[in-house]
């Protein structure tokens, strides 16, 4: 393990006792919720986590120190300092020698739990292609990190601004195997379905490990998506999203948000587009994804 990880005593002892343990996100944290809420948010996650017989381990990195297990004055001092960076693979390291603070997104979480040892992650949605990468070249490092570290991504699919299409297509070409539960469809993170298929379904979280291992002991060194669609209670209204999302789109190209920002810009407005109901459904999701990435994990440890 690289010298700049602090583990948590209570994650540490977990894996050492290869026991089920969970890794967790901060960009939620810094960029995906207002302060407060994001830090609260993401301790209801460690509690799913808990609750559903798993160890959490949320990640970021404060004070030149990756930390694995994060505590609830950590998460809110991450979502308070001014200068948090929102950390990938390619700025991660200029940020842990800078001493600055740093959450973690997709990508630099699984690149964390991977050299940690920590097999399961649970986020809302992963990153991947977006609309006008044909020009842009914007394709995600999340599909990158998911290309080099085997790391099981418990999802609701990429996030709906994405080209869901080529999204799939490039996980394909990464040999990152896409596994529902209990759907056959790729989901569209506010959406169930997409209309794209996965490339295996599993109805029992058993099957679904049993999938995921095989997977790992291949040794091919790519992570694995696991495709869990939002609740159906929870699910956002195609007559509220699609408007919601067509004018977010129209104003990334007006207003000219590029790079790391288009994401986060999209997500913000679709948030007030639909007067917060995208928040609502994506915090359930989240929990969705938090409490079968826990029992995934649970039965990869007794397997």
């Amino acid at each position: 393990m690289i010298d700049s990880f602090d583990v948590s005593s209570f994650v540490g002892a977990a894996l050492a006792a290869h026991r089920p343990v969970v890794a967790l996100e901060t960009t939620l944290v810094t960029h995906g919720l207002p302060h407060p809420e994001g830090a609260e948010a993401a301790r209801r996650l460690e509690n799913v986590v808990v609750a559903a017989g798993a160890v959490p381990a949320t990640i970021g990195v404060l004070d030149g120190r990756i930390r694995v297990g994060l505590t609830l004055a950590e998460l809110h001092r991450l979502a308070q300092e001014t200068d948090t960076a929102k950390l990938n693979l390619s700025n991660f390291a200029a940020q842990l020698a800078s001493g600055r603070p740093g959450s973690t997104t997709v990508a630099a979480t699984v690149f964390v739990a991977a050299r940690a040892g920590i097999e399961v992650f649970a986020t809302g949605g992963i990153g991947g292609v977006h609309r006008d990468a044909g020009e842009s070249f914007d394709v995600s490092a999340d599909l990158h990190a998911l290309a080099r570290f085997p790391v099981a991504v418990v999802c609701a699919g990429a996030k709906a601004v994405l080209d869901l299409r080529k999204t799939v297509e490039v996980l394909e070409s990464h040999g990152v195997p896409v596994l529902g539960f209990r759907t056959r469809e790729f989901p569209a993170f506010y959406r169930r379905d997409s209309g794209l298929p996965v490339d295996a379904s599993f109805e029992t979280v058993e099957a679904l490990a049993a999938a995921v291992r095989s997977h790992f002991s291949l040794g091919l060194g790519t992570g694995v998506v696991v495709a869990n669609p939002i609740p159906a209670e929870h699910e956002l209204a195609r007559e509220v999203y699609e408007p919601a999302l067509a004018t977010a789109l129209r104003e990334v190209t007006e207003k000219n948000v590029r790079g790391r920002e288009v994401t986060p810009f999209l997500l913000e407005r679709i948030r007030q587009l639909t007067e917060g109901s995208s928040v609502f459904s994506n915090v359930a999701l989240l929990e969705n994804n938090a409490r079968l990435a826990a029992e995934l994990a649970g039965a990869l440890a007794s397997g």
